[in-house]
């Protein structure tokens, strides 16, 4: 039993021991580790909680590394040489930094002094930001029946050009009803002359497709087509 008087530490902490009297595992999870009579009041002077980092992924850090020696790379990315592990960690804790496996699969293994939780911070801004400027295309639906008239099917088109000037691509969709569906070829010949009309600012990335009682087409914008195109000069120069 432990004697009394001596704190023991807290349990579920890791802990490191220091100065015991060589029987210990050393680092543990739990005090009830040691085998009896191994630190609890025999040789054991203090106990130093070791600060552990959360990390997401795979990258192993300080005491996660298992290697005995590595190839050093320096803060400012200089190479320092081959290093024992020990000493390699001790070159970071003196500059109060991290050792970072960067290339686990070489030989020896490459580690880097570096700021870890800073490193992750940078990384994934640098992801969000790359997602924010992404850019996100829609894909806009305008609905035509088969005898649609010319005022509505103006007015439609003008719609889907508006859509495509956005940068959207839109999906056209021909809607039959009842004994419609016996004459396919006319809901075709509304979308052939959509693509037509179209045909400057447009292009067919899906052909007319019959599903179930629709038919589809899907249009893109042409990259540059809605650009505003110089206007010529007519005047010539005096001779």
């Amino acid at each position: 039993m432990a004697k009394e008087g001596l704190r023991l530490p807290p349990f579920g902490a890791i802990w490191q021991l220091s100065g015991h009297n060589g029987r210990c595992r050393g680092v543990f999870a739990f005090h009830l580790l040691c085998e009896p009579g191994c630190c609890l009041g025999t040789g054991l002077s203090s106990f130093k909680e070791v600060p552990k980092i959360a990390k997401h992924d795979d990258t192993r850090i300080n005491d996660e590394i298992t290697a005995t020696r590595c190839r050093l790379i320096g803060v400012d990315g200089s190479q320092l040489g081959v290093f024992g592990i020990r000493d390699a960690q001790r070159v970071a804790d003196e500059q109060g930094l991290d050792l970072v496996e960067i290339a686990p699969n070489a030989d020896p293994p490459v580690c880097r002094v570096m700021d870890y939780g800073k490193f992750k911070y940078q990384q994934a801004m640098k992801a969000k930001q790359a997602r924010k400027n992404q850019s996100r295309v829609e894909v806009k639906e305008m609905k035509f029946r088969p005898k649609i008239d010319v005022g509505d099917y103006e007015t439609k088109k003008g719609h889907v050009l508006r859509f495509l000037k956005k940068g959207a691509r839109v999906k056209v969709t021909i809607m039959f009803r009842g004994r419609e569906m016996a004459h396919p070829e006319q809901g075709l010949n509304v979308l052939e002359r959509l693509a037509e009309d179209l045909k400057p600012y447009a292009t067919v990335e899906s052909q007319p497709k019959l599903e179930g009682r629709n038919m589809l087409m899907l249009l893109a914008p042409i990259k540059g087509a809605f650009d505003e195109k110089p206007e010529k000069s007519d005047s010539k120069d005096d001779e």
